[in-house]
C-alpha cells in the first residue's frame, strides 16, 4: 500500500518537474535576504519583512494584500494563487513575519542577521523559527506560478505580524477582522519534523504535529518584612518565594495518558529516547525561568528585600484544565504571602486535529517520497503556536517542517546558535512544492 500511494503521489509529478537548479540558488538568496530584516519582537516592526514578501510574489504575479493593525509598524500579509475547483475551501500556508531577540554577543563571529552560509548551514535568527519555513510556503507559491500550473484549490499564504507574542495582532485579529481573506479548509503551519535521533536512537521517525501543550504563565509574588542582613528573620520574602516554589514545582508532573503521545511511541519502537522534548510531551511541566529580588541596583547584599517574585512557565497536556491546575496551584502554595497571578489568558484546549483526512495522507505520502525509511506519525508538541486559533475553529491544523534535525541543531531554535542544513532546506523547498500541487 505504501508503494502504491508514492507511485499515485508520483505520477502526476513528473509532468511538469520545475528547473531546480535555478530555483535553489533563488530560494537560498530569499532566506538570506529575509533573514537580514530584523523583524525582532519585541518591539513588532514587520513593515519591512511584509513589504519583502510581497514585492517577491507580486513580481511573478501572484495578488498579495497587506493588512495594517493600526499603528503602521504591526502588518500582516496575504497571497493567493485561485484553484481549479471552487467547490473545495482553500489551503492555508501559516507563518510568521516576526523573530525573538538576540544577544549579537553570544553568536560570536556569525552576524545573526546575515544569513550566513558556513559549514553547510544557513545561519541566522529566523533560520528554524520560521523564516525558513516562511520561504518554503513562498517557493511553493511562486514554483507554481512559474510553472503554469493550478492547483486542485485555492493557496492561501497568511504570514503573520506577532506570533511570538501570542498573536493578538496577528492570526487573532486576521480572525477577528479578516476571516474571509483566510477562510480555509485546511492549515499548514510549524511543528513536527523529521530526526534519527530525538525520538528514537537511528531511526528516522517524522511528526506531523496535530495537537500541542497549552500554555499557561504564572507569577508569584511574596511579601515580607524589610531588615538588615545580618540579622535572619522569617518573614524574609525571598525564603517565603523559596518555599513556594519547592510546593509549586511538585505539582507538574502527572497529565492525562495521550493518543497521539502513544502513536508518536509506537512509531518510536515501542520506547522514546531519553531527552528534554520526549519528557515534555509525556506530562505537564513547569519551568522556572525568571527571579527578581533585592533592593538597589545592583542589589545591596546586606539588605532583606520586602518582596520577591518569580514566574513559571506551564505547559499543560491536552485533556488538562487549566482552571484546575491553577487552583491545585494555590492550594499546595497556601500561604497568604504569596500572590499567584496569570500573566496570560489561556488559550484552552482545542483537541487534537482530525489526521484521518486527505491533506495527512498528502503529506504523509510526499514524507515517504524523500525519505522512505520514515516512519511517520500524528505528533504532539511542547511549544505552542498558532495552529491553536485555528483548531478552536474547528480547523484541521497541522505542523509541517520539511526538515530532517538531530536534537542538538532543533535545539538552537531561540539559541545564540540557530541555523538549518542548507541540503535539508532545500530538500524542504521541493517538498513543500509537492505538497501544494497535489490533490487531496
Amino acid at each position: 500500500m505504501r508503494l502504491l500511494g508514492l507511485m499515485m503521489l508520483a505520477l502526476p509529478l513528473a509532468a511538469a518537474e520545475p528547473d531546480w537548479q535555478t530555483l535553489e540558488p533563488y530560494a537560498l538568496s530569499l532566506l538570506q535576504r529575509f533573514i537580514q530584516i530584523p523583524s525582532i519582537n519585541p518591539p513588532a516592526d514587520t513593515k519591512r519583512a511584509a513589504a519583502f514578501m510581497k514585492a517577491e510574489l507580486e513580481a511573478v504575479g501572484i495578488a498579495v494584500k497587506l493588512y495594517d493593525t493600526g499603528d503602521g509598524k504591526l502588518v500582516n500579509l496575504v497571497a493567493r494563487i485561485p484553484g481549479r475547483d471552487k467547490s473545495k475551501k482553500p489551503l492555508l500556508l501559516l507563518n510568521h513575519l516576526d523573530v525573538v531577540p538576540v544577544d549579537r554577543k553570544a553568536w560570536g563571529t556569525v552576524d545573526p542577521f546575515s544569513g550566513a552560509l558556513k559549514d553547510g548551514f544557513i545561519w541566522g535568527r529566523g533560520t528554524l523559527d520560521m523564516k525558513g519555513i516562511g520561504v518554503m510556503h513562498m517557493m511553493a507559491m511562486i514554483t507554481l506560478k512559474k510553472a503554469g500550473l493550478t492547483p486542485e484549490r485555492d493557496i492561501i499564504m497568511l504570514a503573520s505580524c506577532d506570533e511570538e507574542t501570542g498573536g493578538e495582532k496577528g492570526v487573532k485579529w486576521m480572525l477577528q477582522n479578516h476571516a474571509a481573506d483566510i477562510d480555509a479548509e485546511f492549515v499548514l503551519d510549524e511543528g513536527g519534523l523529521g530526526t534519527r535521533d530525538i525520538f528514537r536512537e537511528g531511526k528516522l521517525v517524522y511528526g506531523i504535529s496535530v495537537a500541542e501543550k497549552q500554555p499557561l504563565w504564572i507569577r508569584l509574588r511574596a511579601t515580607g518584612t524589610a531588615a538588615h542582613g545580618s540579622q535572619p528573620i522569617p518573614e524574609n520574602a525571598n525564603m517565603i518565594l523559596y518555599a513556594a516554589l519547592a510546593r509549586a514545582m511538585a505539582l507538574a508532573e502527572g497529565g492525562k495518558a495521550n493518543d497521539v503521545v502513544e502513536a508518536m511511541r509506537k512509531a518510536s519502537g515501542g520506547e522514546f529516547a531519553a531527552g528534554k522534548f520526549t519528557a515534555a510531551i509525556q506530562k505537564n511541566t513547569m519551568t522556572l525561568t525568571t527571579l527578581r529580588s533585592g533592593v538597589g541596583d545592583p542589589p545591596k547584599i546586606n539588605v532583606i528585600p520586602s518582596a520577591a517574585e518569580a514566574t513559571l512557565d506551564c505547559r499543560l497536556l491536552p485533556g488538562t484544565s487549566a482552571e484546575e491546575f491553577v487552583s491545585e496551584l494555590k492550594a499546595r502554595i497556601n500561604d497568604k504571602r504569596v500572590t499567584v497571578e496569570l500573566t496570560n489568558t489561556p488559550p484552552g484546549d482545542p483537541g487534537t486535529s482530525n489526521y484521518e483526512t486527505g491533506l495527512f495522507r498528502v503529506l504523509k505520502q510526499v514524507i515517504l517520497k524523500y525519505h522512505p525509511e520514515a516512519e511517520v506519525t500524528p505528533m504532539l508538541v511542547p511549544y505552542s503556536t498558532d495552529s491553536t486559533k485555528f483548531r478552536h475553529k474547528g480547523l484541521p491544523a497541522y505542523g509541517f517542517t520539511p526538515l530532517v534535525l538531530p536534537g542538538q541543531i532543533l535545539a538552537t531554535m531561540h539559541s545564540d546558535a540557530e541555523r538549518i542544513p542548507l541540503d535539508q532546506f532545500y530538500t524542504g523547498v521541493r517538498m513543500m512544492f509537492d505538497v501544494v500541487r497535489s490533490e487531496f
